[in-house]
């Protein structure tokens, strides 16, 4: 598998400014990049915690993926993103071991980094990401 460990935990929140600020004060998070992603409804912000990246994600309205999240379970952890080097050969493995993949290509993701979702029913319970980071 082409996998190297985590990139981020992706959360949901209703209001991404309050969020944020909220990220800054408790735990000393830095904002690393602030973008929408008009393709997958969301405005995003990636924030440095220490070593770690949590990007957080407020729908661009209802009728999105994050948007029937938020109104189904209410804001919290979205999906966990696993960093890899190789996205296409992931994919590859993860269709051969079975994984149900929501993305059978690469999409744009934050950074303009592709990324792709493999199905929480392959991951018990759990939306995964894939993201290239080469």
């Amino acid at each position: 598998m082409h996998v190297r460990g985590i990139h981020h935990l992706g959360v949901a929140v209703a209001d991404l400014d309050e969020a944020v600020e909220t990220w800054q004060r408790l735990f000393g998070a830095i904002v690393e990049h602030r973008d929408s992603l008009e393709s997958q409804g969301v405005d995003a912000v990636s924030l440095r915690v220490g070593d770690s990246r949590i990007e957080l994600l407020m729908p661009s309205g209802e009728d999105t993926p994050v948007g029937r999240f938020l109104a189904r379970r209410g804001p919290g952890v979205h999906h966990v993103a696993l960093a890899t080097d190789d996205i296409n050969g992931a994919l590859r493995d993860l269709d051969a071991a079975g994984a149900q993949l929501i993305d059978q290509i690469p999409r744009r993701g934050l950074y303009g980094l592709e990324v792709a979702f493999v199905h929480p029913d392959a991951v018990h319970g759990v939306l995964t990401e894939v993201v290239s980071t080469d």
